[in-house]
């Protein structure tokens, strides 16, 4: 049996610059149509919403605590490709607002962009042995070691999140955003099995 060709560090470099680059843009049109999402950015955009500070920076200390579970459960390689990711999404995301401004976009589509951007660029990022941290580290190691599918994982950890938010948005905010974290974690359901696509 012929094992699969793995990616050379060439490709991982340009994959998770790829995703990295379309999750970062796609916050650009969630954060203007002020709405959420799930996950650790989830959080970071809420917490960036109440308290006015940068959310670059609030997702790069959230991130912190998952490094020591994925560095024991997932590896070193896995645990600095985060690292680095996260690193670079903070930073991007800051930078592309000082490039371009949206005049006008309706809050439907921008759920519609920001999911389909996100679970691509996540999706890219998963074939690469990389991740944008937080809890899609927990998402991942539940798929590799229980057989849940992470998307699933991610969806069931987005539950939670979106109930919290009921509190503190207005619900119209909140549906629109669930839409666009649902496209999100159906890509990623749909796309990310290990028994189709095994190159890595």
């Amino acid at each position: 049996m012929t094992l699969p060709a793995r990616h050379t560090k060439l490709e991982d470099l340009q994959g998770l610059g790829l995703g990295v680059f379309l999750c970062a843009f796609a916050l650009q049109f969630l954060t203007y149509a002020g709405l959420i999402t799930g996950q650790t950015a989830g959080i970071a955009v809420i917490l960036s919403y109440i308290t006015g500070w940068s959310f670059g920076a609030v997702f790069f200390v959230i991130n912190i605590p998952f490094y020591a579970l994925a560095w024991l459960r997932l590896g070193p390689q896995f645990t600095v490709k985060s690292l680095i990711s996260v690193t670079a999404l903070s930073v991007i995301t800051e930078v592309l607002p000082q490039g371009f401004a949206i005049a006008h976009l309706e809050t439907p589509l921008a759920a519609v962009i920001f999911g389909c951007l996100t679970g691509v660029g996540l999706l890219v990022m998963f074939r690469h042995n990389g991740s944008l941290g937080g809890l899609g580290v927990v998402a991942l190691l539940m798929q590799d070691k229980l057989g849940l599918r992470a998307g699933y994982v991610q969806l069931a950890a987005d539950a939670v999140i979106f109930s919290v938010a009921l509190m503190l948005f207005d619900w119209p905010i909140v549906l629109w955003s669930l839409l666009g974290a649902v496209i999100v974690n159906l890509i990623i359901a749909i796309n990310h099995r290990r028994d189709r696509y095994i190159a890595t």
